[in-house]
């Protein structure tokens, strides 16, 4: 499977990380996993780095309604890091869109230290939903 992801509730984070081609069953289950897991306000990364797809236009406009009636309500959303390469950039630009529609930070990196770096300095950590501090990424 060429995306993968883990849910720290303890750090309050959400790391994705695709190597190779996406397809939209995939983006539908871990959508569903950050769901399940209640991990609207945690930090989240997307690090498309070495991902690919070939998802069509429909396809992406399916996620991003879906991503848009997740925004929706009153949800609190967590800090968003997304890293993609510049060539990825113009396939994924009307998702970021629609990403950025929700009221949270939220940055796109060139690089995954970098986006990392960003969620985990004190002023995004100070800026999360709820009780209490969620501790550093690990490295």
């Amino acid at each position: 499977m060429p995306l993968h992801w883990t849910i720290d509730s303890r750090l309050q984070i959400f790391v994705a990380t695709c190597d190779g081609n996406v397809d939209l069953a995939e983006v539908s289950v871990m959508l569903d996993a950050v769901v399940g897991a209640n991990g609207f306000g945690y930090r989240k990364l997307f690090d498309g780095t070495n991902g690919s797809t070939q998802m069509s236009a429909i396809d992406m406009l399916s996620i991003g309604v879906r991503i848009r009636a997740l925004q929706d309500g009153d949800r609190e959303h967590g800090p968003l890091a997304i890293v993609v390469p510049e060539d990825k950039y113009p396939i994924m630009s009307r998702l970021l869109g629609i990403l950025a529609a929700a009221r949270r930070p939220m940055r796109v990196f060139k690089d995954a230290g970098r986006a990392r770096k960003w969620l985990d300095s004190p002023a995004i950590r100070a800026s999360l939903p709820g009780v209490g501090e969620p501790q550093a990424l690990p490295v």
